[in-house]
């Protein structure tokens, strides 16, 4: 009699391993725990929109890169990067003269958010956003191409690691819509210049969402399509002559006016390019 119940327990044990290991989570699990994640940055003076985020060594090339994160605020809460301020008569500004992308490489998107926005729709917005700044150059492949992932992505604060990523998270400062973070060579002589990763990641914690403009709502691909233009090189501007940009550094609810590239931003990509 023991030795029966001794089995019956041990059956029942196994049956319980069995369906804990082969059941399948769903696949809004990792998405939840992704949101609820906290980005984390040096602290910045002021609301600037500018961070450093030191030297690291690219593990694809091996060279000494820089990384910096560029916040994208809300209203106007940040403090205009002097540095990278145009002229009056010039709508477009760069990270570093000639610092753009010399080689091709893929992006990936984590697009699970908890405010709504179709996993679809985030992938091919941010593909139709990607091929705005492409088409202004006559269709010159900058960004590569994108693909989606259920997995944890992580920001790259303090090294690049090969990896182009985009997700939803927390971002721990105050008022902060959106950071995109570019790992690239910005000094020395401009011909050696270059690009080497980016990672963005959009608040979806203190920023409601939408796909179609809504008033009380940040609106994907406006947003998206600004920061899309620092990961292919070019920088904010803060001059009042230069508000119908889409790389204009302020943002609003309901705001759409950055879903299309303006001339500034058109000439300004060129330049680069």
């Amino acid at each position: 009699m023991i030795k029966k119940i001794i089995t019956l327990v041990a059956i029942f044990a196994l049956l319980l391993a069995t369906n804990s290991v082969g059941a399948t989570p769903p696949s809004t699990s990792l998405g939840a725990s992704q949101a609820q994640r906290t980005l984390v940055l040096p602290e910045a003076a002021d609301h600037s929109p500018v961070i450093s985020l030191g030297t690291a060594h690219d593990p694809q090339s091996g060279q000494l890169v820089e990384g910096y994160a560029i916040i994208h605020y809300k209203g106007e809460q940040a403090k205009p990067d002097h540095a990278g301020k145009p002229a009056a008569s010039v709508c477009y500004g760069f990270l570093a003269k000639d610092a753009k992308w010399k080689a091709v490489e893929p992006w990936v998107v984590n697009p699970a958010n908890s405010r709504g926005l179709a996993s679809d729709f985030i992938f091919s917005n941010l593909s139709g956003d990607i091929a705005k700044w492409e088409n202004a150059v006559q269709g010159i492949n900058i960004l590569g191409n994108g693909s989606t992932a259920t997995g944890t992505l992580i920001a790259d604060t303090a090294s690049p690691d090969g990896q182009n990523e985009v997700y939803f998270a927390d971002v721990a400062n105050d008022g902060a819509i959106a950071v995109t973070i570019v790992w690239g060579i910005f000094g020395g002589p401009p011909a050696g210049r270059q690009l080497v990763e980016w990672d963005q990641i959009y608040d979806d914690v203190d920023f409601d969402w939408s796909a179609s403009g809504e008033a009380d709502k940040m609106d994907f691909e406006n947003i998206a399509t600004h920061e899309l233009g620092h990961s292919v090189g070019l920088a904010d501007l803060y001059n009042s002559a230069c508000s119908a940009e889409t790389m204009y550094g302020y943002a609003g609810l309901g705001e759409t006016i950055k879903r299309d590239l303006n001339t500034g931003d058109i000439a300004g990509v060129n330049k680069l390019y």
